[in-house]
């Protein structure tokens, strides 16, 4: 396993636009580093600066000390899995894990144990003589780490791999990513839009926002506390209530922060009054939006039992001590 270094990394086109006007980051070796933010933001660019498949405008990148910020993708360590599958439909289970050491003429003893041993990893033992269309989303998608797997890379490369899969296997797919990370111990660089990714299998969180760098350290950090208000808005379901203006002023502040789950819903008494405006049932979970005057919607996270509350009916929200935010100047003052 390696680390991976970027410093003063710049990507701008002949057009005159620039995606990535400057960053440093330190990927340490053998952690699970995911790159987060919403489409735009240049974490696809970024990873596949890293990889080799786009051209550095200018800075270095560093892979176990080794500067690669030149060199062609075969000779930089990595192995890099898509979001499309991209295997050859004619060919096994066992022939699509090993054809990367196929093409580079490695003898067959030692395909057959690579592929044995990456299947083992991936329990697709019992799959390895079915073709790709014989296989569901899930087995497409670890065919394709098995791929990367054999490789034996010092850095592993995920561009959104489970964007193409159901809700049901997308939450399976991130148990067993994360296992496999235990397993193996590799670097893993790693590229989503979806927070509940990044929450769920980092160790280390990149929050990109328009080529910059909004915060990065563990989960529990930046969702305890978010450095900018985009961090805070952008990690947790629901979104965090972040309020500007007159109420933001008697706080202290520019931005005020509390999230959905950090109030409290009184029927009698509290600090904001609130009109019921919308309830969703989630079964342990209550998302109820209501409007407080001169502030507008907030949402709140309550337990799935929510007797007697219906729209329309007036409540009382108050936020719990020690968990509000407070942003000034775009920064996090508290």
């Amino acid at each position: 396993m390696h680390d991976v270094r970027l410093s003063a990394i710049r990507k701008s086109y002949t057009s005159g636009t620039t995606v990535i006007p400057g960053l440093d980051l330190e990927i340490p070796a053998g952690s699970f580093t995911v790159l987060v933010g919403p489409s735009g933001c240049g974490k696809s660019t970024l990873l596949r600066m890293v990889a080799g498949l786009e051209s550095v405008s200018g800075g270095q990148i560093l892979i176990g000390g080794r500067d690669v910020t030149h060199l062609e993708p075969a000779d930089r360590g990595i192995a890099m899995v898509f979001q499309s599958y991209a295997l050859y439909p004619h060919m096994t289970v066992a022939e699509n894990i090993g054809f990367p050491l196929t093409i580079a003429r490695r003898p067959k003893a030692e395909i057959d144990a690579a592929v044995k041993k990456a299947a083992d990893v991936l329990q697709l033992g019992p799959l390895l003589d079915r073709t790709p269309k014989a296989l569901s989303g899930g087995q497409r998608q670890r065919v394709a780490i098995g791929r990367a797997i054999v490789r034996n890379p010092s850095v592993f490369l995920f561009d959104e791999p489970l964007s193409n899969l159901d809700a049901s296997l997308r939450g399976q797919m991130r148990v067993e990513l994360a296992d496999l990370h235990r397993k193996i111990g590799a670097t893993m660089i790693y590229v989503t839009h979806d927070q509940v990714e990044a929450m769920t299998m980092a160790d280390q969180i990149v929050v990109l926002n328009k080529g910059h760098i909004e915060q990065a350290g563990s989960p529990m950090d930046l969702y305890r506390e978010p450095a900018t208000p985009f961090v805070a808005g952008f990690l947790g379901s629901p979104n965090m209530n972040l309020i500007e203006g007159a109420l933001a002023r008697e706080m202290g502040c520019e931005v005020y922060g509390i999230r959905p789950e950090h109030l409290d819903i009184s029927r009698d008494s509290g600090r904001w009054p609130a009109t019921v405006h919308h309830i969703e049932h989630l079964g342990a979970d209550c998302i109820v939006y209501a409007d407080v005057r001169g502030v507008g919607t907030l949402t709140v996270r309550a337990d799935g039992e929510q007797p007697g509350l219906a729209v329309g009916q007036t409540i009382h929200l108050s936020p719990r001590a020690g968990f509000e935010h407070r942003f000034s100047g775009g920064r996090r003052v508290n």
